[in-house]
């Protein structure tokens, strides 16, 4: 596996693999490895000849008073686990290569980036955005893989994607859960052994809400009862707890399909999301 952290170098190695025809598929991340990241390698690898999977913890989507300092960093361990999956190339590049002395543009995704964690997160997505269509036209795959766990996210890169012409296609990969339920996310390594056993509660309520939900129940009392069920199985708040289009984000008060349970909450220091199809 190639590790090469420098544009030009990228592009022509880039270019070398693509020769005779053949696909390269991009996974962008943050690092801090786990089996979520690298069942979206595993998908790249059925569509793709080629995968390419990007590690840069993008300062641009935290905010002040975020974890960019401290969020997980360990490199040879990532490396190695990429190595192991047959990842043909590693892309790490630092802050200065992806930002550059200057740099005074930003990518903004209206209305989609303006609700749920883009409201407790001010910023987050246009920093997503940025850096995400830097990494497309860094990288130019022919495909590029999210997981679905920040169905958010997705839904905001397939807009952006659309609206600025890219010629990439957008995969969203399936949710990797814990034997329990819960979502894997590098952000569970902050959690005590104490709260990880307490987190449960959040996939369980939401869960509860969607089999609620698509049986007819009353949309704005199962979601105060979903919100209240996360709160007693021990997390401190809840950002939101909302029904939406699973395709524009909208709020819905009514169910119809297809539709989205997005939810967020904070245990200590940490925030976690999660998402279920409803119906």
């Amino acid at each position: 596996m190639q590790i090469i952290r420098d544009i030009a170098m990228l592009r022509r190695a880039v270019s070398a693999l693509q020769q005779g025809g053949k696909s390269v598929a991009l996974v962008p991340t943050m690092g801090a490895l786990h089996d979520g990241h690298l069942s979206l390698v595993r998908m790249g690898k059925r569509v793709a000849d080629h995968v390419i999977v990007s590690i840069f913890v993008n300062p641009t989507q935290f905010g002040p008073n975020e974890d960019f300092a401290a969020y997980p960093r360990d490199e040879a361990r990532d490396a190695a686990l990429l190595a192991q999956d047959g990842v043909a190339l590693l892309w790490a590049p630092d802050v200065t290569t992806m930002y550059p002395g200057g740099h005074s543009t930003h990518i903004e995704v209206a209305e989609l980036g303006a609700d749920y964690c883009g409201a407790a997160r001010p910023g987050h997505f246009d920093g997503v955005a940025t850096v995400v269509s830097k990494l497309f036209n860094q990288v130019r795959p022919d495909v590029a893989i999210f997981g679905e766990k920040d169905w958010q996210q997705l839904a905001i890169i397939r807009r952006m994607a659309r609206d600025l012409d890219f010629a990439l296609d957008i995969l969203g990969a399936p949710i990797a859960r814990d034997t329990d339920g819960l979502a894997l996310s590098s952000r569970n390594a902050y959690l005590s052994a104490e709260q990880r056993a307490a987190a449960v509660a959040f996939p369980d309520a939401l869960k509860a809400a969607a089999k609620a939900i698509a049986g007819g129940a009353d949309v704005a009392e199962t979601l105060a009862r979903a919100e209240a069920d996360v709160v007693a199985g021990g997390f401190d708040s809840v950002d939101y707890v909302a029904l939406a289009d699973a395709d524009n984000l909208e709020r819905l008060s009514e169910y119809r399909k297809p539709a989205r349970l997005l939810a967020a909450a904070r245990m200590g220091k940490t925030r976690l999301i999660d998402n279920l199809a409803v119906g």
